[in-house]
C-alpha cells in the first residue's frame, strides 16, 4: 500500500502542477502544501531516519529562500518558487544540483519552444481558447512549472523515498 502511495502521490501532483501552469499560468498553494505535508507521513512509514527527514526539509527551506529571492527580482513566479522548494524536499540534497541542471535544460527547451510558437500566427479557432491565447501572447510569461515538474519526475526514482519504497 505504501509503495502505491510513493508511486502515485508525488508524480500525480507534479503532473497536476505542470498542467495547471500550462492552462492557467498558476500553481495552486494547495499543491505546494500537499507536497510539503505529504512527504512527512511517507517518510515516517518508510522508516526514514529523523536526521534524513530534517536534511530533506532543510533542502526545501534553502531552495525556498533562493527561489523567493528570484521571485522578488521578477525572474520566476511565486508558484514556481514554491514548487521548486517543495520538490526539493522530496529530492533532498543528494539530488538538488542535478535538479537545477535538469530543470534549466528542460526550461530552456520549453522557453525556445514557446518563443517559436509565439512567432507563428494562430488560426482564430485556436486563439478563442483562452489558455492557448495566453501561451501565444508575447507579454505572457513562460509556464516554468512544466520544466520544474518534469525535472522532478525525471529524478524521482533516484530519491530516498523511491528507493526505500522499492526495497520495502
Amino acid at each position: 500500500m505504501i509503495e502505491a502511495a510513493v508511486m502515485i502521490f508525488f508524480p500525480a501532483l507534479m503532473a497536476f502542477s505542470a498542467c495547471s501552469d500550462i492552462f492557467t499560468m498558476t500553481i495552486s498553494n494547495r499543491v505546494s502544501i500537499a507536497l510539503a505535508l505529504g512527504f512527512l507521513p511517507l517518510a515516517w512509514f518508510l522508516g526514514m531516519p529523523a536526521m534524513t527527514v530534517l536534511s530533506h526539509l532543510s533542502c526545501g527551506a534553502v531552495i525556498l529562500a533562493i527561489t523567493f529571492s528570484f521571485f522578488c527580482f521578477g525572474w520566476v513566479g511565486g508558484g514556481d518558487a514554491k514548487l521548486a522548494a517543495t520538490t526539493a524536499i522530496w529530492l533532498g540534497w543528494e539530488n538538488i544540483l542535478e535538479y537545477g541542471v535538469v530543470a534549466a535544460v528542460y526550461g530552456g527547451v520549453l522557453t525556445l519552444a514557446i518563443v517559436g510558437f509565439r512567432r507563428w500566427p494562430l488560426p482564430s479557432t485556436l486563439m478563442q481558447r483562452p489558455w492557448i491565447a495566453r501561451l501565444h501572447d508575447e507579454k505572457s510569461g513562460i509556464p516554468y512549472g512544466v520544466a520544474l515538474a518534469a525535472a522532478g519526475l525525471f529524478l524521482y526514482p533516484q530519491t530516498q523515498v523511491w528507493i526505500r519504497a522499492a526495497v520495502a
